[in-house]
């Protein structure tokens, strides 16, 4: 579901300069395997499956590695993981073939579907169309409101209810912001208008007819799963299986399992203009609408020294690479991150899962293997991102350990503890509470995260170091805001993945 476009900019600012000419007529029939094993190993992959499709037939599908780190459960072609935001196409799409059935229009304003829908621009919220929603246009920045929507106890009403709260960084429709919310709330328009819910609606008119048999809508269900990877991340410089995230409330924009043999049908009946055999599952019409772009997102530098465009269509972004138009996603949750790569004029297609959002070979395999098609010139894009990687792995780590020398030396804080303890208030996100934890440490709970917690040390002033409990949200350092002697407020900053932007929360009592 996230972020991980922002990471693929960094590390697309590149130069050429490990390139190397090679026979590339060879690579993916011979040395991508090995490839793909020496890869997993080097960035601490358990587990992750491939799949590459061409003129219509598979070329490769396989698993490698393991479900789960230390467990020989090795991974096939039915196991699940988690897709994130690749969810949204499977959104955008159900919405477009609802449009080719004259059922709705995409052009149609979200009130006419969603009469309560509003904007805190109230014009905006008024003229809001629904491609504005499937688009990331309504004028908020990337992952805005993130923090009190991902991995909640929130419903998907509650969340539509908070999108009208939120402030909006931009004017509508002049500067393209990732808004997952909005794309909950394009999903929420197919229960309005077909008495099914959206996960319903696309097990019965994408899973089924497609015959992706083992995919899952709803992350609710995973933990269910007979044949399913974990979930795993770093913790301080450890790989660590982690939790499962609760994406429903988010469903539309995040929430899928799949399977590369399931994935493979998704991509197969997309490059055959949906149909599958003789049978048109997809309209025709329903996937060019999800292929013409509606914003600029801007432009990248890729590895070889390229500069593309980067546009964003319906749950889809667009590029041009090497004079060859690509149709792309990638997800990313915690513990998963994935691509999915359609390049329509060569009938390519490339889906690669994976099971740590740690690896940035997600997104390295698939230019390794649009080049090996293209017939250019060998880069190694995993060992050059992984270069980056450490660096900034390593750079975290001394930065934290900075922060652990400081605290070792037990710095006393400005008040005492009892002074930082109470309940907080954010007008968006709602409550916190602090109190004293152990080791004479303060501990914060989230009213709409109940099952994370986060747990403060004195840095000394009133500035606290914060570990959250779930390794997603990250670390940080929390300032109090103080006058006259008495805790006014707490500034709040979970991890960039999560959301950019801080919270203010006011103490209340």
């Amino acid at each position: 579901m996230k972020k991980v476009y922002l990471f693929i900019f960094s590390l697309l600012a590149l130069t050429a300069a490990h390139a190397q000419t090679i026979d590339r007529s060879k690579f993916i029939k011979d040395s991508l395997d090995m490839y793909i094993n020496r890869a997993i190993t080097n960035w601490r992959i358990p587990g992750a499956a491939v799949c590459i499709v061409k003129d219509g037939k598979i070329v490769l599908m396989k698993g490698y590695g393991t479900k789960e780190l230390g467990i020989m459960s090795k991974v096939d072609e039915n196991t699940l993981f988690m897709i994130g935001s690749n969810t949204k196409a499977f959104t955008a799409t159900a919405l477009a073939m609802l449009q080719a059935e004259k059922k709705i229009s995409l052009d149609e304003k979200v009130t006419k579907y969603i009469p309560e829908f509003k904007l805190d621009n109230k014009l905006a919220g008024e003229q809001a169309i629904v491609k504005d929603l499937l688009s990331h246009r309504l004028g908020f920045r990337t992952f805005e409101g993130d923090f009190t929507f991902y991995n909640t106890n929130l419903a998907r009403h509650d969340v539509i209810a908070k999108l009208g709260q939120m402030k909006a960084i931009y004017p509508f429709r002049t500067t393209w912001g990732y808004t997952n919310s909005a794309f909950l709330t394009a999903g929420e328009i197919i229960p309005r208008v077909t008495g099914k819910p959206w996960e319903i609606y696309l097990k019965e008119n994408l899973f089924a007819p497609l015959g992706m048999n083992n995919t899952l809508a709803l992350s609710a269900d995973m933990p269910k799963a007979l044949n399913r990877t974990v979930a795993h991340t770093l913790v301080d410089g450890r790989l660590t299986a982690i939790p499962y995230a609760n994406l429903d409330g988010l469903a539309p924009a995040g929430s899928i399992s799949s399977s590369i043999s399931d994935m493979s049908k998704w991509v197969m009946a997309l490059l055959n203009d949906g149909k599958v055999g003789n049978r048109q599952v997809i309209p025709l019409a329903a996937i060019n609408a999800t292929r013409q772009a509606q914003d600029i997102v801007g432009n990248v530098q890729h590895l070889n020294g390229e500069t593309n465009y980067q546009l964003y269509g319906l749950g889809w972004f667009i590029q041009d690479y090497a004079g060859h138009r690509l149709i792309m996603h990638d997800g990313g949750v915690n513990g998963y991150v994935s691509s999915v790569t359609l390049v329509p004029k060569d009938n390519l297609g490339i889906v690669i899962l994976t099971n740590t959002d740690q690896n940035s070979l997600y997104d390295a395999l698939r230019w390794e293997i649009m080049d090996a098609y293209f017939k250019m010139k060998y880069m190694n894009y995993s060992d050059a991102y992984l270069n980056i990687n450490k660096n900034q792995v390593n750079s975290q780590l001394a930065a934290d350990q900075k922060k652990r020398d400081t605290i070792a030396t037990l710095p006393k804080p400005m008040l005492s503890l009892a002074k930082y303890q109470g309940k907080y208030v954010n007008d968006f996100y709602g409550s916190l509470t602090i109190t004293e934890g152990e080791n004479n440490q303060l501990e914060i709970r989230f009213e709409h995260h109940p099952k994370m917690f986060a747990r403060l040390q004195a840095l000394g002033g009133n500035r606290f170091y914060a570990t959250f409990s779930d390794p997603t949200y990250g670390k940080g350092v929390f300032p109090f805001f103080v006058q006259n002697g008495n805790v006014t407020g707490l500034r709040v900053k979970v991890a960039n993945f999560v959301e950019m932007d801080p919270y203010d929360f006011k103490k209340v009592q």
